[in-house]
């Protein structure tokens, strides 16, 4: 028979909440591509892997903040651990990949059509394996139009998010990206779950895994607080939130001198500089 299925079994605190962790990882994440984009090759590598780790995270709990509020009738619902780690460590990985990709190519062309894409796959990706860590006494079936629904809508949001973080324009306009990327991921997630339905088996098996407060409490902790302590970071650097340009050091080759540009000397000032040229009498000195 067919499970009664309900979302909002806490009302509206857990799609709120969900929200809110979506936009906040947005945002961290955003910030850290856009310093990824204006500093030298030798810090990017570190800035873009921090942004896949936040956004990854965000999303992360985001998906099992709102699958808190999601009961079925007559059956409880536990979840699988090593597939519930699973789907964050596959969130981090796919996120990372698109983000590295318009880190060194540029958030435009098909450098952003590839990153946004496989960005977005991977917040599919990670909906889907979470949705399959489930142990429930019946069956999950999907509307197939519902869940390509549901993958478009996070491979525009990724992709307008990245391309949102190329533009460096301020904190501000990381911000409104940020509200963007979280009503897009989090639009996501339940476009995702109203192409669910669920069938009872009725039997009295009982379902393998632990619950969702067992489980879902003390794992959300991790990402939690990583996601305080970029925020920390963030904080803490004056450049990601005033929105200014690092000086990037100019390249030393051997040989060449190493003038900044813009404040080359005139031959004529260095010639004054040198003090008055000693002129040579052309005629012959008598011995």
């Amino acid at each position: 028979m067919q499970g009664t299925v309900d979302e909002f079994s806490y009302g509206l605190v857990t799609p709120l909440v969900a929200f809110l962790m979506a936009c906040l990882g947005g945002a961290l994440g955003l910030r850290c591509t856009t310093r990824a984009l204006r500093v030298s090759r030798t810090w990017r590598p570190g800035w873009l892997a921090l942004a896949a780790a936040v956004i990854g995270s965000g999303i992360w709990t985001m998906h099992f903040i709102a699958m808190t509020g999601f009961t079925i009738e007559d059956t409880p619902i536990h979840y699988d651990r090593t597939m519930t780690f699973a789907s964050l460590a596959v969130a981090i990985v796919m996120v990372g990949i698109g983000i590295f990709i318009v880190g060194y190519k540029g958030a435009s062309g098909t450098a952003l059509f590839t990153g946004g894409t496989i960005t977005g796959l991977g917040i599919a990706s990670m909906h889907y394996l979470g949705m399959a860590g489930m142990s429930l006494d019946g069956r999950l079936e999907y509307n197939v139009l519902t869940v390509a629904a549901s993958v478009a809508i996070a491979m525009a949001a990724a992709s307008a998010a990245l391309w949102a973080a190329g533009q460096v324009r301020g904190f501000l306009w990381s911000v409104g990206a940020s509200l963007v990327m979280g009503l897009a991921v989090t639009g996501m997630h339940y476009t995702g779950m109203a192409a669910l339905e669920v069938h009872v088996h009725g039997s009295a098996e009982p379902a393998t895994g632990e619950t969702a407060a067992a489980l879902l409490g003390p794992m959300l902790v991790g990402p939690l607080a990583f996601l305080v302590l970029a925020g920390i970071v963030v904080i803490f650097d004056p450049l990601m939130v005033a929105g200014g340009t690092p000086a990037v050091p100019a390249e030393h080759k051997p040989g060449v001198p190493a003038h900044s540009p813009g404040h080359h000397t005139p031959v004529r000032s260095r010639l004054r500089a040198r003090g008055p040229v000693e002129r040579r009498s052309r005629t012959p000195q008598r011995r």
